[in-house]
């Protein structure tokens, strides 16, 4: 009987850490997408209020979708968190809106938008670029600009957003094109489908 629960509690235990080990990595992996997504939404701010035009939007959807949590999280206290929510919300923006509408202003009057030099760069394509590529690119065109592929691959969403770029995916990767040129391949693909068609 002692030897049966000694086993018992042997596999159990192997389980448990195997277990433990499981959820740590779960953990951390939810970590990192926790970071990236904070960067990510930085990125996001900044390019929204360096648009100027869409910051009013920008301030809404956080706004918007914030109080859904805390709603959830209001039933277990409602006064502590929803000021700590405000005061943590409040202040960044105010401080990234500050430095980038300096940013804005010397980059709207001494250089092109960074908007603007991919959606250049873009047209200028024929074939479907990677963000990658891209950022290459405009490296080579502008050396003097910092430029991220963090940041050109934000840019490229939003363009795509405004249906002014085109996503393409290959496998896993993922490419972009101006919205003349993947109208126009697009008309050769049907041109190429009709006379197709046409010769059976």
């Amino acid at each position: 009987m002692s030897s049966q629960y000694s086993t018992q509690v042997a596999d159990d235990l192997e389980r448990n850490l195997k277990e433990q080990e499981r959820i740590s990595g779960e953990i951390e992996a939810l970590k990192a997408q926790l970071v990236a997504l904070e960067q990510d939404h930085t990125v996001l701010v900044n390019i929204q209020q360096a648009l100027g035009t869409s910051a009013a939007p920008a301030v809404s959807e956080p706004t918007a979708a914030v109080p859904a949590p805390r709603k959830k999280k209001a039933a277990a206290s409602k006064a502590g968190k929803q000021p700590r929510a405000k005061k943590s919300a409040t202040p960044a923006p105010k401080q990234t809106r500050k430095k980038n509408a300096s940013e804005a202003s010397a980059v709207t009057s001494a250089q092109p938008t960074l908007v603007d030099l991919v959606r250049e760069h873009l047209t200028g394509q024929s074939e479907p670029r990677s963000a990658a590529e891209i950022t290459a690119g405009l490296d080579k065109q502008h050396p003097e600009r910092n430029i991220k592929t963090t940041v050109v691959r934000t840019t490229l969403e939003n363009l795509v957003a405004k249906n002014q770029a085109q996503r393409t995916k290959q496998g896993s990767s993922v490419f972009y094109t101006a919205a003349e040129a993947a109208g126009a391949a697009a008309q050769d693909k049907s041109a190429e489908q009709q006379s197709a068609g046409s010769n059976r």
